[in-house]
């Protein structure tokens, strides 16, 4: 995969397998098992918690160059000019040789309502974006309570910046997942205006082996799981055998032959 087109699956899935990961180990647990996109993010700190510097540089070293890998950077609304010294910082702990991350994904949680000037702080997040690395928005499904932004709005305003790619997510990791709650009927819609805008798709928020049926059937270019890669849940510990079943979940040839995800359209 290259930096241009990280998001795109691999020939033998329907979409992107990616595992956010909080250490070098458990990146190695998630690359045995299978996923195509390796995702640097601390679920102590929240949605997008954004790993310390030194944590997101061995997990880049462990990963190589064997799978791309982003980063979880946290809320917009604690600076863009933050988000690049944390970068920065992470940069200068790899190896001249090591792989870049292919892009780095911010949120808009705080940042909704009357008077907010996110569009400008976003604008200046992709402005500020190292050479090569795509800037990803997140489109919270739950805005309301995460006082974001609709995604409509973000849809919109992050093709105009000139982001790559918006990942549909869940705030409330307590919640109902994205498949599940009470917006899950506009996935469909919002999905469609991204990619209508140019953006590439991803898909996340408490998504189990009973949901990728559904959430295939929406296209994303990517799924992104935590919780139902791990054993013991979110906060547990990545599982290898975990990411390879969701892997198999995600391979056209299982469409077809496990009940699990009879109906699915790959």
């Amino acid at each position: 995969m290259t930096p241009d087109a990280w998001w795109l699956p691999p020939e033998e899935m329907s979409c992107g397998l990616l595992v956010s990961v909080r250490d070098a180990a458990e990146a190695d647990a998630a690359l045995i098992g299978g996923a195509t996109i390796i995702d640097v993010k601390e679920p102590d700190r929240g949605a997008l918690g954004r790993a310390d510097a030194v944590v997101a540089a061995a997990i880049a070293i462990a990963v190589g160059r064997r799978r791309p890998w982003t980063i979880a950077a946290g809320e917009l609304k604690l600076g863009a000019a933050g988000i690049r010294a944390h970068l920065g910082d992470v940069l200068r702990r790899l190896p001249p040789t090591a792989a870049r991350p292919v892009a780095v994904k911010v949120g808009l949680a705080g940042m909704g309502g009357a008077g907010g000037n996110w569009s400008a702080a976003l604008l200046e997040f992709v402005a500020g974006m190292e050479t090569g690395v795509d800037p990803v928005c997140v489109a919270y499904v739950d805005w309301q309570p995460a006082a974001a932004p609709a995604p409509e709005e973000t849809i919109s305003v992050a093709a105009r910046h000139g982001c790559r790619g918006v990942l549909f997510d869940t705030f409330d990791k307590r919640g109902a997942g994205a498949l599940e709650g009470p917006t899950a009927d506009r996935l469909p819609a919002w999905i469609a205006a991204a990619r209508g805008a140019g953006l590439a798709v991803a898909l996340a928020g408490r998504i189990d082996e009973k949901g990728i049926a559904n959430a295939v059937a929406l296209r994303p270019d990517v799924l992104g799981f935590r919780s139902a890669a791990c054993a013991g849940g979110r906060f547990g510990r990545i599982c290898r055998q975990r990411v390879d079943r969701l892997g198999t979940l995600l391979r056209p040839a299982a469409a077809e032959t496990d009940g699990s995800i009879s109906g699915a359209r790959v």
